[in-house]
């Protein structure tokens, strides 16, 4: 007489099928001591919804010619959810993040607002997932949902595509060392500024502002490029380097 599943939340509520013969006219459905909500009932099945409870019980189930014998039933928790290796990335998803935390072991799903994954489960301490796209920019609930239930607690920002719109001033000598402003959208989450392919240090002022020093670099026009957690974006010929006068 097989039960499916197997497993569920200590708050109870999971909905259990028994299988087997002679059921019909089922009267109880116990869990350990707890009678079970039935839902369903025919000669080869009956259906419940689980009651609370801890721990491994036996399930029974009664009918006008007696008690079966018991099948185990696994009392899962409620997971808990420590962190996020990343708490920002693309609009786009794709990228992989893991969460660590405890009680994972039986992740079903991992939502990230609306939007749900599947999750590889490493244990039960740690799952990784592959990171849905979302519906716009900005930070969303993430939602693990296991054998024991659901929680949350963490949260995940989607971050667009940046801008640049001016770079001002757009030239400077070769020598490097220009502080330069560079204005567009998305930056706040800005990891690294280039110019002709050399890191430049770099500030960010807000979301739509970087501060930024030009390095060293040959005459001529050069791309700038911004690297955030929702992308890169280059201003081709963005910055002019400009050669000293010779005599």
């Amino acid at each position: 007489m097989p039960i499916s599943p197997n497993q569920g939340s200590t708050g109870g509520g999971t909905a259990v099928t028994i299988t087997g013969t002679n059921l019909s006219g089922a009267t109880a459905v116990k869990f350990g001591t707890k009678s079970a909500t039935i839902t369903a009932n025919t000669s080869t099945s009956v259906s419940v919804i689980s009651p609370s409870g801890t721990g491994t019980v036996g399930v029974t189930v009664t009918t006008p010619g007696g008690t079966s014998n018991p099948l185990s039933f696994f009392y899962v928790g409620a997971p808990f959810k420590a962190s996020l290796s990343a708490s920002a990335g693309v609009l786009a998803g794709g990228n992989t993040v893991t969460i660590s935390g405890t009680g994972l072991s039986t992740a079903t799903s991992v939502a990230f607002g609306a939007n749900s994954a599947t999750p590889t489960v490493t244990s039960d301490s740690l799952i990784s997932v592959t990171v849905p796209a979302g519906a716009a920019a900005g930070s969303v609930g993430v939602t693990v949902t296991t054998a024991g239930g659901s929680n949350n607690g963490l949260s995940y920002t989607y971050v667009d595509v940046p801008t640049i719109t001016t770079i001002v001033p757009d030239s400077g000598p070769t020598s490097g060392g220009t502080a330069v402003t560079i204005t567009g959208t998305e930056f706040a989450t800005t990891q690294s500024v280039t110019v002709n392919g050399t890191v430049a240090p770099f500030a960010v002022v807000n979301g739509t502002t970087l501060s930024v020093v030009t390095p060293p670099g040959t005459a001529g026009a050069v791309d700038v490029v911004v690297t955030t957690s929702g992308g890169s974006v280059t201003a081709t010929g963005g910055f002019t380097y400009l050669a000293g006068p010779g005599i």
